[in-house]
């Protein structure tokens, strides 16, 4: 795998202000990365000759992305998460690779992956998926880790882990449960039974779709609205939900008051209000 020279002091010594422009000339193994926007961050899976599935390489350099977001304060305001090419989003775990594994490097397998779910799921920007064709598997849970997620009408989708002597993993069971019920999760997961992008739309995994030429198009731009808000109150804001989510409305309120208590005292606070008053388009810092 390779990797730019890039010493930790060049972003973590400056509190976390900024990532070096070498990140995004960094040569990945399994994926594309760039910046086709201001401040938005695109993550593509690069494996299109096995469909975008991801081996224990993605797991890896997926986490050394998604990690620094946690505590990165500036440059990326949204994250694009897709697949290269028209055919694939990613179409799970890399079976073939699994093929050779024994079952204690299964398990190590999957532990990485657990901790590159779990830099994902607590990253504070917001990440939206650009599902560009199959999405598979742990592809599809990967996509429900995302906020939310437009697709091409192209698009399909399944969790056919059982089918295979396995179950999803990566949280599939309570992802796809959160977004389209228990009874339609359980039978979605527990047939192995594929959909498609219509059916995604209509039962809420996907919040739109797009003709295949115009989808990247149509994700830039919410992107770039999302990027172009303040990025401390977006983050707080989507803090709120994910953890009011988790519990029952009054604990859900205390949760808003203090996303919001932390917002106030922010310099971008105050540049909104101001700009506002003065008709014109505010210039947020994420300060």
């Amino acid at each position: 795998m390779h990797s730019a020279n890039v010493k930790k002091s060049s972003w973590i010594g400056n509190g976390y202000d900024s990532w070096p422009d070498e990140f995004l000339a960094r040569q990945f193994d399994t994926l594309l990365i760039d910046e086709p926007a201001p401040n938005v961050l695109r993550v593509m899976f690069n494996r299109p000759e096995t469909s975008n599935s991801f081996n224990t390489v993605t797991c890896r350099e997926l986490f050394d992305v998604f990690g620094p977001l946690e505590i990165v304060r500036k440059r990326f305001r949204c994250v694009v998460l897709t697949g290269v090419g028209d055919k694939a989003f990613c179409a799970g775990g890399d079976l073939k690779e699994r093929r050779t594994l024994d079952e204690e490097e299964w398990m190590l397998q999957h532990e990485l992956m657990e901790r590159t779910v779990r830099a994902i799921v607590n990253c504070p920007v917001p990440i939206v998926a650009a599902i560009n064709g199959a999405a598979y598997g742990g592809g599809l849970e990967l996509a429900l880790l995302c906020d939310f997620a437009y697709a091409s009408t192209a698009a399909r989708f399944a969790l056919t882990e059982v089918s295979l002597g396995i179950m999803p993993g990566a949280g599939g069971t309570q992802n796809l449960a959160r977004a389209v019920g228990e009874r339609r999760a359980k039978e979605l997961i527990l047939a192995a039974k594929p959909f498609s992008a219509q059916e995604a739309l209509a039962w809420g995994v996907v919040n739109e779709l797009c003709e295949p030429d115009v989808l990247m198009q149509e994700v830039l731009a919410i992107a770039s609205r999302i990027a172009g808000n303040a990025p401390i109150a977006v983050r707080q804001a989507k803090h709120a939900i994910h953890q009011g989510m988790q519990a029952d409305l009054a604990t859900g309120m205390l949760f808003e008051i203090e996303a919001y208590q932390r917002m106030v005292k922010s310099r971008d606070r105050q540049e909104g209000v101001a700009a506002f008053n003065e008709k014109r388009k505010p210039q947020f810092e994420g300060r």
